[in-house]
């Protein structure tokens, strides 16, 4: 052996976990997208005729407005809730306002088209207003009724984020604007609202991509957006070319809305650029007259939000001649909701782990681009990507078509990024010296995973299941495309019934949706508790 053998460096090489954990990675991606190109090749095949045909028609105009109009109504109307309840708990005084906080979360135990149903139960002859109160409102619908419902439903969200930052605000910005003699009105304006702008912006995220994409409240608001067109063009018209581009254009206003998003925050600074430390946060007091119109303003919120939907829907239980003979499909279609959200949830967190590790423990451009892709499903409206997996199983893999198997597959996908958040953030706080040392005493990287890794962050995993679950249990426009015949699970029950317009039949569904949404609900105010 000559010297210049001896001292040649060794090749480089990838270290093996890198390597299984990229493919795993490209492979949850891959499986991501595909069927977004298959929904791409079948809006392909129209000419180009028909396609110009298509976008110009003024139905697809008109779909198109509703669609926005419905957007910018839901976040206003949110926002004009979440707003002052934010300020009201983390600026004012405000007696019991732990209670206030809970009051404005729990919301979110009600679905939007459970909320939608709730509110159609007012109204008629026999709805609760006539019954109880001797007065008959006329059927909320359209514009107006689908913005209550989805408004209602979504404005925690809002509130979620402009709280918190609310509490991140160095109050000593608006105390110098204040001593240069602005207004209260000036200094909300031009210090205090640009610096809840990311928050604001966030949360209108969430909220517009769900608006976007819902199919309950709008079908059962009989209000036409591109959602509920593109089932009716499947389901009812048999035109899959025209569902595949109003799927894809329903892809493209949610995409532009993330875009937006985006591009408004690049370049944004709202921290502090001078020295010394911020003021400590201090509470403005409320007079008894403000506190009572404080409390007024929560009251008729938490009304509307909580209130309503647990009235109307005790009212039609009551109702029920027989809650008796309720309960065998009561339970039927429990076990059908459990029997896909139980393995959705669980392989959610298996396609999470691998990109989550990826991530925080092998960041690169390649686990960067890995990561954006598992976000895919969340921002694609779920009756579009619903679509494409229709599309890719009828000319890919039929085998799959109008089975479980494909159902919790899709449920899988679209809630990965649910999953992946809790998983992340245990792995940011997961020391990675413990699994240097275990590979240095022989562990393989698979090894190391499983009897050091996986344990540690055994709370995010849990965690990042439960909300899988509890989503997939009270989902609906995913399995009203994919589910197998005969699948009835409590989203589909109560809906069909409410569409039909048996209220006190759909009743028992909503009620069961409701609760287990609390688990929802209890898992935020959990985790908030903790946070705070």
């Amino acid at each position: 052996m000559t010297l210049s053998t001896a001292i040649q460096p060794r090749p480089w090489r990838m270290p093996r976990a890198r390597v299984i954990f990229s493919a795993l990675g490209l492979a949850i991606g891959g499986l991501m997208v595909l069927p977004l190109v298959w929904l791409a090749m079948r809006a392909a095949q129209a000419d180009l005729a028909t396609v110009i045909d298509m976008f110009t028609r003024p139905r697809t105009l008109q779909l198109l407005g509703n669609t926005l109009a419905l957007v910018v109504c839901t976040l206003a109307l949110a926002t004009a809730m979440a707003l002052p309840l934010a300020w009201l708990v983390s600026r004012t005084d405000l007696k019991y306002r732990r209670l206030v906080n809970i009051l404005a979360v729990i919301p979110l135990a009600t679905p939007g088209y459970v909320m939608a149903y709730a509110l159609i139960g007012l109204s008629g002859n026999f709805g609760f207003m006539n019954q109880v109160f001797g007065f008959t409102i006329p059927r909320l619908q359209g514009l107006s009724g689908a913005t209550l419902a989805l408004a209602l439903y979504t404005f925690p969200y809002i509130y979620l984020n402009l709280r918190a930052a609310f509490a991140g605000l160095d109050q000593s910005l608006e105390e110098a604007a204040r001593a240069l003699g602005a207004s209260p009105r000036e200094v909300f304006l031009r210090v205090t609202l640009p610096h809840l702008m990311p928050a604001l912006m966030a949360g209108w995220l969430v909220v517009g991509l769900y608006v976007i994409g819902d199919f309950g409240a709008v079908a059962l608001m009989r209000y036409e957006v591109f959602s509920y067109a593109i089932y009716i063009q499947y389901s009812v018209m048999f035109d899959r070319v025209y569902a595949a581009w109003l799927a894809l254009m329903l892809i493209t206003i949610a995409l532009s809305v993330v875009w937006w998003e985006s591009r408004l925050r690049e370049g944004a600074h709202y921290s502090r650029t001078g020295s010394g430390a911020g003021t400590a946060r201090r509470r403005m007091t409320l007079p008894p007259v403000f506190q009572l119109l404080g409390w007024g303003f929560v009251a008729l919120v938490v009304l509307a939000s909580v209130g309503l939907p647990i009235a109307v829907l005790s009212f039609w239980m009551v109702r029920l001649d027989d809650l008796q003979a309720v309960m065998p499909a009561l339970v039927r279609a429990f076990s059908q909701s459990l029997s896909v959200a139980v393995p959705a949830a669980l392989m959610a967190a298996a396609m999470a782990l691998p990109v989550a590790v990826l991530a925080v423990r092998y960041p690169s451009r390649l686990s960067t681009f890995i990561n954006r892709l598992a976000f895919v499903g969340y921002a694609v409206p779920a009756l579009a990507f619903a679509l494409a997996f229709v599309f890719f199983s009828l000319n890919a893999a039929r085998f799959l078509y109008q089975t479980q198997v494909l159902l919790v597959t899709v449920y899988a996908l679209s809630f990965l990024a649910l999953a992946l958040g809790p998983i992340r953030s245990a792995l940011y706080q997961a020391r990675p010296s413990v699994e240097e040392s275990a590979r240095a005493l022989g562990h393989g990287p698979l090894s190391v995973f499983a009897r050091v890794t996986l344990p540690t962050i055994r709370p995010g995993v849990v965690a990042g299941m439960v909300l899988v679950f509890v989503i997939a249990m009270k989902e609906l426009p995913i399995a009203f495309l994919l589910a197998p015949t005969g699948f009835r699970p409590l989203s589909i029950t109560m809906f069909s019934r409410t569409s039909e317009g048996m209220l006190m039949e759909a009743a028992p569904y909503a009620a069961a949706i409701m609760l287990f949404s609390a688990l929802f609900v209890g898992f935020v105010l959990r985790h908030d508790k903790k946070a705070g």
